[in-house]
């Protein structure tokens, strides 16, 4: 049995689109890429979906709150699921947030911390993990999200350049969601189902070497 580490935000836990703070719906467990995934694959293979709303890259949140710093669960996360054949991780999209005031190379860069840390975690006498490392397609300042990601969305068309650039320089595998992938107009952040089925196949190619 081979284990897949999915750790990303909402758009891997599933969130649909959000016309506001109370409209909080979550894809089933066949829609969300991961779910897509994982069918894609078949029997032989495990998903573990690691999805966290909110999730940065390396950044409490002085709003949400620290819990969703993506670095400072990670190290615990790769031992709870240990043995690890594949760590996906596709994060960046929060981190897009005004009131982080981070770069397109920096949010590249925490990712690229984030890539080191599984690198770092013992396996306990097993390989490491292969990684890969996914992009976020741009998103849209839209609907009720708009004043939180004021900025954001010229920042995150540089983003998939940029992680490109740290993934080549640390020798993992890359997929850039940008010409897959379009945010919701509703939000400017989430994906529909279509999007989600159309980004688990796209993640089911770039996995396939990675596994073998």
């Amino acid at each position: 049995m081979k284990r897949i580490l999915c750790y990303g935000d909402s758009n891997t836990h599933g969130t649909a689109p959000m016309r506001d703070d109370n409209d909080v719906v979550r894809f089933d467990a066949e829609t969300r890429w991961p779910g897509v995934l994982r069918a894609a694959l078949g029997a032989g293979f495990e998903i573990v979906e690691e999805g966290h709303p909110g999730r940065t890259t390396v950044h409490d949140d002085p709003v949400e709150g620290a819990h969703k710093n993506g670095r400072t669960h990670l190290r615990a996360i790769l031992e709870s699921h240990w043995p690890l054949d594949l760590v996906i991780i596709s994060l960046g999209t929060n981190d897009l947030k005004f009131r982080h005031g981070v770069s397109a190379f920096d949010i590249a860069s925490s990712i690229g911390t984030l890539v080191d840390l599984v690198r770092a975690t013992p396996m306990r006498g097993r390989p490491l993990p292969n990684i890969l490392v996914i992009a976020p397609p741009p998103i849209l300042e839209a609907g009720w999200l708009a004043e939180m990601f004021a900025g954001g969305q010229v920042k995150s068309e540089a983003l998939g350049a940029s992680i490109a650039r740290m993934a080549a320089q640390r020798q993992v595998a890359f997929l850039d969601l940008a010409p897959i992938a379009k945010v919701s107009a509703i939000d400017g952040i989430h994906f529909d189902e279509a999007t989600h089925r159309a980004i688990g196949a796209a993640v089911y190619k770039a996995v396939i070497p990675l596994l073998t």
